[in-house]
């Protein structure tokens, strides 16, 4: 497994609460538990004391990509080395897969769980994952959805760093937006060249008399 995948940890632990829509899905131990997507016995660990716990490393995460998408690369770096200390992971040689061509193990690095609670080994994970995303693509990579009012996170993996969007759904629906607003600019400035051209020619017509 590949240690970038775990940057997608991130995403869906910050992804897991829209603070402008007043949502938050991470409500008990079974969406915690949802989190850890494949990985079933990290979490087999999720107790109810996990909810908050995760929610406090949801909100520090989600300063990472506030700091990244606002361009102060400094500060992102800070914000996520402060978790990176505090939840330090186990890395390992894992070769649980087998090469097609040869049969011979697949070897590759792994992060191990924390053993101590689930928060601590998901929130490891998360960071060191986010971390090797930031050093291999930078930290302008991070950033958050810029069609209002989703601010959803997500890793910038496009070729000319131009993602500007969480998903197409909200792409689409920036996309309609300007054009929709354009098309009323248009429109205004129709009507009011329209009310322009009426007032001069009254003027005209009055000097006339």
């Amino acid at each position: 497994m590949e240690l970038a995948y775990y940057s997608d940890y991130a995403v869906r632990l910050v992804n897991s609460e829209e603070p402008a829509r007043n949502k938050d899905t991470l409500t008990s131990v079974d969406a915690v538990r949802a989190l850890f997507g494949g990985n079933t016995s990290a979490a087999r660990r999720a107790t109810d004391a996990d909810v908050t716990r995760f929610r406090a490393v949801r909100a520090r995460l989600r300063a990472i990509f506030e700091a990244a998408d606002g361009g102060d690369e400094t500060l992102a770096v800070d914000l996520l080395n402060s978790l990176l200390m505090e939840f330090p992971v186990s890395p390992q040689i894992s070769g649980h897969e087998t090469r097609k061509e040869d049969g011979r193990p697949d070897w590759h690095m792994h992060l191990a769980d924390h053993p101590s609670n689930a928060t601590a080994g998901y929130a490891a994970i998360a960071s060191m994952g986010l971390a090797f995303h930031l050093t291999e693509h930078g930290a302008d990579r991070l950033g958050l959805c810029q069609a209002p009012p989703c601010r959803n996170a997500y890793l910038d993996t496009s070729t000319n760093r131009s993602r500007r969007y969480c998903s197409d759904r909200c792409a689409t629906r920036a996309n309609v937006a300007a054009y929709r607003a354009r098309k009323r600019l248009e429109t205004d400035r129709s009507a009011s060249t329209g009310r322009t051209a009426d007032t001069s020619q009254e003027s005209t017509t009055t000097a006339d008399r």
